[in-house]
């Protein structure tokens, strides 16, 4: 049995720099950047840094359990893989490599609309559950058809991503070349045509479980539920589209109590440690999802460069929670955690201590 260079990756550092030794200039742009300025992106990491936490001591925390459920599927740990729809610029299995990984560690994939080899065989590879992430770009006979493929392919739910009416200027791959499909100079620009009235169209398309991704106020949050929907997912795209606005995390607690418990929440925008992932559910969140750090387990070794990412984010997190005094991230609550000042600049590596500002030669 041949072992998996990936086991020797003893922290998500490591993984990051093997990734960029195997990434282009505008792969790797496209992956670690924001839009404009990026400042929406470094404030997702700033709005961790700004979270300290407020640990019990003389607990027996001898036994750890930092599994969950999300839609009534477990997850080993409250950690899923995000829609990312360029997941075959890492890795030529796409998003097969990240279904197999979700599946072999135990949590749950989003798939993009967009991401190859398509949703069917996405769906088929690996048998864990899958959310369907839809990217309207279709009349309404399309958008029938899509739900309609999903649902058939045994998806266990579906978010529609409401944040791109307009696709964004990301200078950075912008600079290197890399010119991905853009919605926005399309005739219709059907993302462009959203409205809460066709999403609850969409919804009632599927009895399966339905939300929104890129909700970023407690006044939508409101209205999502009123619409009845299941998932509420916190994102600003990570940083990716609208620039200048909050970082996920300080989003959080408005749209927490505006939901009030009657959907799960998912978070996603800087989430790069398992004490990143302790934060957001101390401060309500139900489950959080990554996609940089997905990327950089696929360019790093594929299927196992991502297993290996999630094994160092459970350890991670087991260690948080031991040393918070709590035995499982069920017991997580807002009186773990606190506000303070950071002590970092944020930026896309600024998780790593070892990590340089800007360019990994």
């Amino acid at each position: 049995m041949t072992t998996s260079p990936a086991t020797n990756f003893v922290s998500n550092e490591e993984v990051i720099q093997a990734a960029r030794r195997h990434l282009d200039e505008s792969a790797w742009d496209y992956l670690v950047g924001g839009s404009e300025s990026e400042t929406s992106m470094r404030r997702n990491r700033a709005a961790f840094d700004r979270i300290a936490f407020r640990p019990r001591v003389l607990v027996d925390v001898s036994k750890l359990d930092a599994s969950t459920t999300f839609l009534g599927q477990k997850l080993r740990i409250p950690v899923m893989l995000a829609p990312v729809g360029s997941l075959q610029r890492f890795t030529p299995e796409g998003g097969l490599a990240a279904a197999k990984a979700a599946a072999e560690f135990g949590t749950m994939q989003t798939v993009s609309t967009v991401t190859e080899p398509g949703l069917e065989k996405i769906a088929a590879a690996g048998s864990g559950p899958k959310i369907f992430q839809l990217y309207v770009q279709g009349d309404w006979k399309w958008i029938e058809d899509i739900i309609h493929r999903a649902k058939q392919a045994g998806y266990v739910g579906i978010v529609v991503t409401v944040d791109n009416a307009r696709y964004s200027r990301r200078e950075r791959p912008m600079i290197h070349g890399y010119a991905p499909m853009r919605p926005a100079v399309r005739t219709p620009a059907y993302g462009g045509m959203l409205t809460w009235d066709l999403m609850d169209r969409i919804r009632d398309l599927t009895d399966l479980p339905f939300g929104i991704k890129g909700v970023a106020t407690a006044e939508d949050a409101a209205t999502a539920i009123e619409h009845g929907f299941n998932i509420i997912w916190v994102s600003n795209h990570g940083g990716r589209q609208l620039d200048h606005s909050l970082g996920t995390l300080d989003m959080l607690p408005e749209i927490v109590d505006a939901v009030g418990g009657k959907a799960d929440i998912v978070l996603d925008g800087g989430v790069l440690r398992g004490s990143d992932v302790v934060k957001a559910i101390a401060l309500g969140a139900k489950a959080v999802a990554i996609g940089k750090l997905q990327g950089w387990g696929l360019a790093a070794a594929g299927q196992a460069g991502v297993n290996r990412v999630l094994e160092i984010m459970e350890d991670e997190v087991l260690s948080a929670i031991a040393l918070l005094g709590v035995t499982s991230v069920g017991q997580l609550n807002r009186s773990y955690v606190c506000r303070a000042e950071t002590v970092t600049s944020p930026h896309e590596m600024s998780a790593w201590v070892n990590m340089p500002v800007g360019r990994i030669p």
